[in-house]
């Protein structure tokens, strides 16, 4: 296989591309929308993993100079903060993508699968994200301009970068929500994980499969 259709069938693999033949009719604008998505978060991810690494290496290597040689690093402490920030609100705008943040169900649960009452709580919990993520990315913005003039102490960068993270997790959130909202992406359409084992339906086959079975006996 050559480096090209390797390459080709990784972009497929992260669904990074879109397969004309699944539309023998044309391609619609809705799956160019759901591609501008998929690689915003590709992206995203990418700039996440790269902090962890790169905070990861400077917290290293600035415990090896301490203990070992008695130095340091002048800015071992400003440049990770910076990237948990970073990482921590891109991991936010992550996780609205495929539905993981912590959620409470017990409510939920108890009304029937693809029910209205599931409906309406799934579109509440959308735009309830659509309103933390258009306050994140306005919000974010108005610091950034607020704080322009600064610098931080230690690496001499603007003050306002430390606050960069905020409007891009908040677009990353808008945009997913409001695809959401327009049934545009599917729930079922997960990026980061796999898709979450309903198990009360569980429950309720094995019971029905239990009863057939015994009703097959006698």
């Amino acid at each position: 296989m050559s480096s090209e259709s390797k390459f080709r069938a990784w972009l497929e693999k992260n669904k990074l591309v879109i397969n004309k033949k699944d539309y023998p009719n044309g391609v619609p604008a809705k799956a160019y929308i759901i591609l501008v998505n998929h690689w915003c978060h590709r992206i995203m991810l990418c700039i996440a993993q790269v902090a962890v690494v790169v905070m990861l290496c400077t917290v290293f290597m600035n415990v090896i100079l301490r203990f070992c040689f008695n130095s340091g690093i002048t800015w071992a402490e400003e440049v990770p903060r910076l990237l948990v920030v970073l990482f921590s609100f891109l991991a936010c705008a992550i996780g609205v993508r495929d539905h993981m943040h912590i959620s409470v169900t017990i409510i939920y649960n108890r009304f029937p699968k693809d029910g209205k009452a599931r409906k309406v709580m799934d579109f509440l919990v959308d735009l309830s994200t659509l309103i933390c993520g258009i306050m994140l990315f306005y919000y974010g913005i108005m610091f950034i301009a607020r704080l322009r003039p600064g610098f931080l102490p230690m690496t001499g960068w603007p003050t306002w970068i430390q606050y960069i993270p905020a409007p891009m997790g908040g677009f990353i959130m808008t945009f997913d929500s409001l695809l959401f909202l327009f049934h545009i992406l599917d729930p079922d359409d997960l990026l980061y994980s796999e898709k979450e084992i309903d198990y009360q339906e569980l429950v309720k086959e094995q019971q029905a499969e239990l009863a057939s079975g015994k009703g097959g006996n006698n």
